[in-house]
């Protein structure tokens, strides 16, 4: 296998932005001022169905765009807030159901192109306690799962974005929830595919699945980057323990009670990458050239702003141990 490099470097997710700064040009500013050379805009800052009319999302897309050229920040990927998390969608069985949320990721979809950003990923649905209790109707889910993401990849190609994405998440009602059903999800979006690839993004906070009986390497962070890192662009970090996803900064009190470190995401994807040939998966998916850290901190409601923005700053500071200004570059 010949050489390859991958290029990675830290970025901040837009969901601290959430019903603290509305213009767009401050969205963009504070990401700068922070130190985060990437962004992930949360699609909670800008909904395509709650944050005014299509116009008005439009000229938001158009003012971000420039705003962020303006501040030499890159729009990484458009990811989804709470929002969409709070309801059954793609795999529902009621097509109107369905068709409902296909049309918010048609719309963000939209908004990706009017940004310019290439990735659209997040979570849009949720397994119900009903089906989740009868095996045969869990298995008609998830096919209509994976038929959604088939067409809506389509789509994404049609509009110029490159990879769709969907979030490994810790509980059974959102899949995939374990290292195996993981490996199904890629493989039965990808094989054959028409659209663009359907990717996993990874955050290294969603491994908290005891509460439902996991055990062993499905609980473990380190093991979640090792067979998938090579193939995805989008990682989510989040100083946690390991029986929550707490969405802590990485700053010294918080470090300290948590239980990630980024040198061990580091090795891990270094061995991910290594090993990216033999993974039943490059049959279906090429090893990615690049990945954002993406820290996601989600802070509670009560946090004043200046307390935000120092942790975030700090947090930025602190991940530049690790990941030099202008990026790391992974000779593999």
């Amino acid at each position: 296998m010949s050489a390859r490099t991958v290029h990675l470097d830290i970025g901040i997710n837009g969901a601290f932005l959430t019903r603290r700064w509305e213009e767009p040009e401050n969205w963009m500013r504070l990401s700068a001022e922070l130190g985060y050379p990437l962004h992930s805009f949360c699609a909670d800052v800008l909904d395509p169905f709650f944050s005014g009319d299509r116009a008005y999302q439009m000229e938001a897309a158009r003012t971000t765009r420039a705003a962020a050229a303006r501040y030499g920040v890159r729009l990484f990927d458009v990811y989804t807030g709470v929002a969409t998390h709070r309801f059954h969608g793609l795999s529902h069985r009621d097509e109107r159901v369905r068709a409902r949320m296909r049309q918010w990721i048609l719309d963000a979809l939209d908004l990706c192109a009017a940004m310019g950003i290439p990735r659209l990923g997040g979570h849009w649905d949720a397994f119900s306690v009903e089906v989740l209790e009868n095996p045969r109707e869990t298995e008609a889910a998830w096919r209509r799962l994976i038929e959604q993401f088939r067409c809506l990849a389509e789509a994404a190609r049609a509009r110029g974005v490159t990879a769709l994405y969907n979030e490994q998440m810790y509980i059974p009602s959102e899949v995939p929830w374990t290292l195996d059903q993981a490996e199904r999800f890629l493989w039965d979006a990808n094989e054959g595919r028409t659209g663009v690839p359907v990717r996993l993004a990874l955050d290294v906070g969603h491994q908290a699945g005891m509460h439902y009986g996991l055990s062993g390497p499905d609980l473990d962070y380190r093991e979640w980057l090792r067979r998938f890192g090579a193939f995805t662009e989008v990682i989510h970090l989040q100083q946690t323990t390991p029986d929550a996803s707490h969405h802590w900064p990485f700053t010294p009190p918080y470090n300290e009670r948590g239980h990630i470190r980024i040198e061990e995401v580091l090795d891990a994807l270094r061995w991910s990458h290594a090993h990216a040939a033999e993974s039943p998966l490059a049959r279906a998916l090429d090893p990615v050239v690049e990945t954002g850290l993406i820290a996601e901190i989600i802070p509670g409601s009560t946090k004043t702003e200046a307390t935000l923005l120092a942790e975030l700053r700090d947090t930025a500071s602190y991940l530049r141990q690790f990941i030099p200004p202008g990026g790391l570059r992974m000779e593999v």
